[in-house]
């Protein structure tokens, strides 16, 4: 079965299954990982001090561990955000997606905000690297300078938002991600919740959705 031209699988595919909200128990990152496997997600993403845990519930499993770094602000400074990306390879994680710091891309300090991101892509290693803007609190225009300096700095991926901020990811801003840098990923998050807005995403150029609501999103699909 299809819904709007995607299989059940492919759905799952795209998604990044995220649990980040402080007050999350071990209990809800055993049963997120068990959600993940059992639809095939791309990746689980955990606060790093969940990774552990994670990894050894992950297994072989194939579904990716990912992880976040200078969360959720990005103003650490980057030997710390190095450090904390070190640590997060260390225990497990395949995906460190990467808070910048917008204040100094607002601005225009933009050697400080490459050698940020460079600092990250640097520590990883073999890691694939999500740069998260915060697309809420930019301008199109330094969305755009964002997108081509994590390029620049060797980023596997631009990914809108932390979903901590005044607004998650739109179709517009995906759509204009996707265009500045073709050779990059772009990963939709904050407030993607329902199967329509995930597959409205992919369509605007989204090659991973982050999203707490795989549950739902996937029973959505079943109903069709």
């Amino acid at each position: 079965m299809t819904y709007r031209g995607f299989t059940r699988e492919q759905i799952a595919g795209f998604i990044d299954h995220t649990v980040l909200k402080p007050s999350a128990s071990s209990a809800e990152i055993s049963q997120a990982v068990e959600v993940a496997i059992e639809a095939g997600c791309a990746a689980v993403c955990f606060r790093p001090s969940d990774l552990l845990q994670a990894k050894a519930l992950l297994g072989d499993s194939g579904v990716g561990l990912a992880t976040v770094i200078g969360f959720p602000h990005g103003t650490n400074e980057s030997a710390v955000k190095a450090f904390e990306t070190n640590l997060a390879v260390a225990h497990g994680a395949d995906e460190v997606d990467m808070v910048i710091h917008i204040g100094h891309l607002i601005e225009g300090r933009d050697d400080l905000v490459l050698a940020d991101i460079k600092a990250v892509v640097d520590a990883a290693g073999d890691a694939l690297v999500k740069v998260i803007l915060e697309t809420s609190e930019l301008t199109n225009d330094q969305i755009v300078r964002a997108c081509e300096l994590s390029r620049e700095a060797g980023a596997g991926y631009v990914k809108t938002s932390t979903g901590f901020a005044s607004g998650g990811a739109t179709v517009e801003v995906v759509s204009l991600m996707a265009k500045t840098v073709p050779g990059l990923g772009v990963k939709a998050s904050g407030g993607v919740r329902t199967l329509d807005a995930l597959i409205d995403m992919v369509q605007a150029g989204a090659t991973r959705i982050g999203s707490s609501a795989t549950a739902s999103i996937l029973a959505e699909f079943d109903s069709k």
